[in-house]
């Protein structure tokens, strides 16, 4: 039995088995090329669900963590650490925002803004706004508040009664306004749907949410964590919509594979969660907010986000020229910047083509039902967007 086999049989054996990996075991990675145990080289159009923004191994992140691994990792909340408070001015100053909460994942990120929206109306004499309204399609997270506000029932199957979240149909300005109720504290939303299928909003969609929430004094909430940290050309999908949310919450691609998660708000909202009222033991840790801190300064000296726009570019296009090479097989691709999907017909499994990739050397992932998910390092090469789209377009090729 190799290595890689014998790993995978014990995986299968003492994890808990609520996913369903492939039976195989990723060892090295170099920007956006994986090899597993057994030495088989992968393109990673997967970037650890648009999380590895740096790729993999990056000389200048891997020194950064292990230069703070050697000072300090974790000293709690109850001093501050440097990297922290460089983290929180930088993240403001290049969101506009003015405060920043740091946790350990997108859930928890999500989580403590719907908290905090709650009690900012507690606060102000309003307890009865409590609800939070999102779409339909949406995913917002696992923890039992995120997971009502989440507009995806086969999420929520067996969890029994979840409360608190009203869901209207993604890009749907009348009805949102129509349950803008008095008993709404917030508005959820993403500017591109990622687990949905990779759903963008439909334009003029974004600033008519601003503007409707502005009326009604309601927040609003963007959920960055899959879009942020310039994975769709600008830092924030939002900043290219030209709107101001009130909260937005970050994870994913902020640390390059540390685990982090942010809440940054407007200054009006620093009242609502007093000190005692919301925290994490973990979050702000020094070795993660370095890690941050590495991946904002990266994007900003190798001029990665303006990179992105012109990657992204070239990798839509390939997938429409796929979609016109292959039309009984591709339904549409949607997507901007480094998100983008080639949605399959009815009818193909999209599970068996996605093994059928990874038997060739590609790794990609399955977003909503049938869409398959470009969401690769941002350090990615063209040579390696093409070679991933040539993959492709012989797997398609093949597929009866």
């Amino acid at each position: 039995m190799s290595a890689q086999s014998e790993l995978a049989e014990l995986g299968h054996r003492f994890l808990y088995p609520n996913y369903r990996q492939a039976p195989v075991v990723i060892a090295r990675g170099e920007g956006a090329v994986l090899w597993d145990a057994e030495g088989k080289r992968y393109i990673d159009m997967l970037a650890g669900i648009a999380v590895s923004a740096l790729g993999h191994a990056h000389p200048k992140l891997v020194a950064a963590i292990a230069d703070q691994a050697a000072r300090v990792m974790q000293v709690s909340n109850y001093y501050y650490n440097e990297p922290n408070v460089r983290l929180a001015q930088k993240l403001t100053a290049v969101t506009g925002m003015d405060r920043a909460f740091f946790c350990n994942s997108g859930t928890e990120a999500v989580e403590a803004s719907l908290k905090l929206a709650r009690r900012h109306f507690h606060t102000r004499g309003q307890p009865e706004r409590l609800k939070v309204l999102a779409y339909t399609n949406s995913f917002h997270g696992r923890t039992l508040g995120a997971l009502a506000a989440t507009g995806q029932d086969k999420y929520k199957e067996g969890f029994g009664p979840l409360t608190g979240a009203l869901h209207v149909p993604f890009g749907d300005l009348a009805a949102t306004r129509r349950a803008l109720g008095p008993e709404v504290a917030a508005v959820i939303f993403e500017p591109v749907q990622g687990e949905g299928g990779v759903v963008p909003a439909p334009p003029g969609f974004l600033s008519g949410l601003r503007a409707a929430t502005a009326e009604t004094g309601t927040l609003l909430i963007a959920d960055e964590i899959q879009t942020g940290v310039g994975r769709t050309g600008a830092f924030l999908a939002c900043q290219a919509e030209g709107i101001q949310p009130d909260i937005v919450v970050l994870a994913k691609g902020l640390a390059g594979g540390v685990p982090i998660g942010a809440l940054l708000c407007k200054q009006e909202l620093a009242s609502a969660l007093p000190p005692g009222s919301h925290g994490s033991t973990f979050g702000g840790n020094a070795l993660a907010s370095r890690a941050a801190l590495t991946v904002l300064e990266t994007l900003e000296s190798e001029g990665l986000i303006a990179r992105v726009r012109e990657l992204g570019e070239l990798l839509e296009a390939g997938l429409a020229r796929l979609a016109t090479e292959h039309p009984r097989k591709i339904e549409t691709v949607r997507g901007t910047g480094l998100l983008q999907a080639a949605v399959l017909r009815d009818g193909i499994d999209p599970r068996g083509v996605l093994a059928a990739l990874q038997a060739r050397g590609l790794l990609l992932s399955v977003a909503g039902a049938r869409a398959l998910r470009f969401s690769p390092p941002l350090v990615v090469k063209p040579a390696e967007l093409e070679e991933a789209l040539g993959i492709l377009d012989a797997t398609l090729t093949e597929l009866t």
